[in-house]
């Protein structure tokens, strides 16, 4: 996490509790001068405050808003507008920009995406650096990943070492709003596997110059997104060979655990042949990846997504994808997880993709 001095770099908890403390002992202390209305403000105020401390454990405990300036709009350490590059000269730092990824192919309208460009990219000539997308869970905003999961700021430390060369990272939506759970399947808002698979890569390519075949493009994510990239490279490997997955179920489920319940006719119509499809598990076992490769990475507290990394890893060792799995002691389905994920992963990722000499897994 990075560091900042300044007021609004404070953990957003601990701002909360000096308001809170400040308007009670100034309560107390005034209490005698007070008129009926003014006890009434300040009594209105200090439940207020108290109900927002209880919203700041909650989001201390998944990192959601690490500092205040998280909380009042700060997206990345390195935001940019796409109007205000300056591609003149390399940067010490890469840079991240908002845009929309239009949806021509699918149908989907998506929100909008962030894409981190690295100093490389600034270069000329112009390299076709290699891809990551990386997806969000449910809930979810488009700059989750750099605001919570870090991505620039690992991003920039793994460039910082290897000459300013790491790949473009795509923060794409999978989910059209804040609480829309698409499991990255054909729902009523479009074809968001399609999106993911068709619309994303012709545009990267298109705008930023990237590289243009599977060998060079990887897609991992978080919780739901997780389990999107597994599913998506599986059923897509002529466009991503690479995949990462972070406390991902098992499938796609219309719930919070691997149970299958009612996702057949929630998210696929009723048509177990689709719903076959798609799962990952019926994948595994009637189908071989050569060539692909794999990580799997989770808290060995989140019960359900470590359930699911039991399962799915001896499949795909046993289908010739190059896996690894890493099991993070007391992790949880938390941010701290998940920026730790990607920080771990990179240097793998990078390899595959041909940014370095390939990494070897690392013993868990």
């Amino acid at each position: 996490m990075p560091a900042d001095i300044s007021i609004v770099g404070l953990p957003v908890l601990v701002v909360l509790a000096v308001f809170t403390l400040a308007a009670i002992v100034a309560a107390v202390w005034q209490r005698h001068r007070l008129r009926w209305w003014g006890e009434i403000l300040i009594g209105v105020l200090i439940v207020v405050l108290l109900a927002a401390n209880v919203g700041g454990w909650v989001n201390r405990h998944f990192d959601y808003y690490p500092t205040l300036d998280d909380l009042l709009g700060r997206r990345a350490a390195d935001q940019a507008s796409v109007g205000s590059l300056d591609t003149s000269k390399v940067p010490a730092t890469g840079k991240v920009v908002e845009l929309r990824i239009p949806g021509p192919a699918s149908g989907f309208h998506a929100r909008t995406a962030q894409v981190y460009l690295p100093p490389a990219w600034f270069g000329r000539p112009r390299p076709k650096l290699p891809v990551i997308v990386l997806l969000p869970g449910v809930p979810s905003q488009t700059d989750d990943w750099t605001r919570s999961g870090f991505a620039d700021v690992t991003s920039d430390a793994f460039a910082k070492l290897h000459g300013g060369k790491t790949p473009i990272v795509v923060m794409a939506d999978e989910n059209g709003s804040i609480t829309g759970d698409t499991e990255c399947v054909g729902t009523d808002v479009g074809d968001v596997e399609k999106y993911l698979t068709v619309d994303v890569p012709a545009f990267v390519e298109r705008r930023f110059h990237a590289a243009t075949t599977p060998q060079r493009w990887a897609i991992a994510g978080l919780s739901e997104g997780g389990m999107c990239a597994l599913m998506i490279s599986l059923r897509n490997p002529d466009v991503y060979r690479t995949f990462a997955d972070y406390s991902g179920l098992v499938g796609p489920r219309s719930g919070d655990t691997n149970a299958v319940g009612s996702t057949v006719a929630d998210l696929f119509g009723g048509r177990k042949a689709e719903f076959d499809a798609h799962d990952p598990s019926t994948l595994l076992r009637e189908q071989r990846f050569p060539g692909l490769g794999g990580w799997f990475q989770v808290g060995s507290a989140d019960s359900a997504p470590l359930a699911a990394q039991q399962q799915l890893v001896p499949l795909a060792r046993a289908t010739g994808i190059d896996t690894c799995a890493v099991t993070t002691p007391g992790g949880e389905h938390t941010f701290r997880l998940w920026a730790q994920a990607f920080r771990d992963s990179l240097p793998w990722m990078a390899g595959r993709l041909g940014v370095t000499e390939p990494v070897a897994c690392p013993q868990s």
